[in-house]
């Protein structure tokens, strides 16, 4: 199966996350963050595993660096610890963090490799937790505030700079359902929390603006679009109230002011006057995560996906022609910036035999994954640049060190990286696509 060409601005990158990369967790005056504390909470993670060493990234980025330049991509995509840099989430800020991110960006930079930064990656510090955390509408502006202090320092060198990734994870995931972090589960707050990260998004972005900043500003947002069991009434309306809770909740306010309505969607945020205003920046990008589609079933049990294509090692369906229809879908329905895939990628049980990684389901996922990308663009869709995630096998959140995204194969016990077959096919793809 081949892919037809890319354009020759395209950009090739790898993505990667701070908590689940750089280990150093009380290294260097940084404080400690709500994943420090939910991922040491007994039972929240797979085998009580932590991020305090993972990638050990923080000690090995130059070696990192150096692999990432070998793929023959021309951007990384990361993120910063926020109380790396400031471990109080607001006051002090510690420059053995700032230097390190100092140091990362002219590194890259010295490659040949253009750094994408992401403001948040779901590592709160845990001092704002303590007096609330996304729950409270004040931790807005103290991200606000983080945001403009990292703009100056990073904005006339990096090539993107990103509020927030993934805020539907941070609220549902973390607020709602209790599967990540700080571990709540109450819908009503979840609801309110992802209203005050989208309120972040809008004062970092008029704070960086306010500030100089040069970098193109955007947000990532992970998307899938919803297919119906069937073509029942209640198979539809359960698609749509899957897309308007999934996409179309962070996607209405940035671009139409507004919160979506939908059947059995009936919790709303408490708002003030000129939030909207405040959310609906202008942006010049788009990041979207895709991984799986969503898939709707208003059977008691669920009917489940058909999974035609295999599935990951999470248990999610390969489906590439999600990707073609998601981007074409919100292509129609907004009025957008240029558009990068900032994650796209598939877990696999790796094993190392013999120095080498046979991992032929990720080649498959990113071949069809690729030629469903070029058909979004080959239909009008205006994306820039893709990033796979992830660069190294890393601390998959409460999965622990159990699922394995990386183009880059990682011992935890030596900290050894081996790269695995995909890595050498995207290396070559790239090649090829220059």
């Amino acid at each position: 199966m081949t892919v037809s060409k890319f354009p020759s601005s395209f950009s090739w990158g790898v993505a990667t996350a701070a908590y689940q990369i750089e280990g150093a967790a009380r290294e260097d005056g940084r404080g400690p963050s709500i994943w420090d504390t939910f991922s040491h909470f007994p039972g929240n993670v797979h085998k009580g595993h932590t991020g305090d060493v993972a990638c050990d990234h923080y000690h090995r980025y130059r070696e990192d660096i150096d692999l990432i330049a070998s793929l023959g991509v021309d951007a990384y995509r990361f993120s910063i610890s926020w109380p790396r840099v400031q471990p109080q989430g607001r006051g002090a800020w510690n420059d053995k963090g700032l230097d390190f991110y100092d140091r990362l960006v002219d590194r890259l930079l010295e490659k040949g490799l253009k750094p994408h930064a992401t403001l948040y990656h779901w590592d709160l510090p845990q001092a704002l937790q303590d007096v609330g955390g996304w729950a409270t509408r004040e931790t807005s502006q103290r991200f606000a505030d983080y945001a403009e202090h990292m703009g100056r320092r990073l904005g006339d060198r990096v090539a993107a700079i990103a509020t927030h990734n993934e805020p539907w994870c941070t609220a549902v995931l973390g607020h709602a359902i209790g599967q990540f972090a700080p571990g709540a589960r109450d819908l009503q707050l979840a609801v309110q929390v992802s209203h005050h990260l989208l309120l972040s998004h809008g004062l970092a972005i008029q704070a960086m603006r306010a500030a100089g900043v040069k970098a193109p500003l955007g947000i990532v947002l992970n998307q899938s679009p919803a297919t119906p069991a069937s073509d029942s009434q209640a198979d539809r309306e359960a698609a749509e109230r899957e897309y308007a809770t999934f996409v179309r909740w962070f996607m209405d306010p940035i671009f139409l002011k507004q919160y979506p309505k939908a059947p059995g969607v009936n919790l709303y945020p408490v708002t003030h006057e000129n939030d909207f205003d405040v959310i609906a920046q202008p942006l010049d990008f788009l990041g979207i995560n895709y991984y799986t589609r969503i898939w709707a079933s208003a059977a008691k049990p669920p009917v489940p996906a058909p999974k035609l294509t295999g599935e990951s090692d999470m248990g999610w369906e390969n489906y590439p022609q999600g990707l073609t229809d998601l981007l074409v879908k919100i292509n129609a329905d907004y009025k957008l910036p240029p558009i990068y895939i900032t994650e796209n990628g598939t877990a696999v049980a790796d094993v190392v035999v013999n120095d080498r990684v046979a991992d032929q389901p990720r080649i498959d996922y990113l071949r069809t994954h690729l030629q469903a990308l070029r058909a979004a663009m080959e239909a009008g869709v205006d994306v820039r640049g893709y990033f796979y995630w992830s660069l190294l096998d890393n601390y998959e959140w409460n999965s622990g060190y159990d699922k394995r995204f990386g183009l880059i194969h990682v011992d935890y016990e030596t900290q050894k990286r081996t790269p695995k077959d995909s890595a050498h096919w995207y290396r070559d793809f790239i090649a090829q696509n220059r």
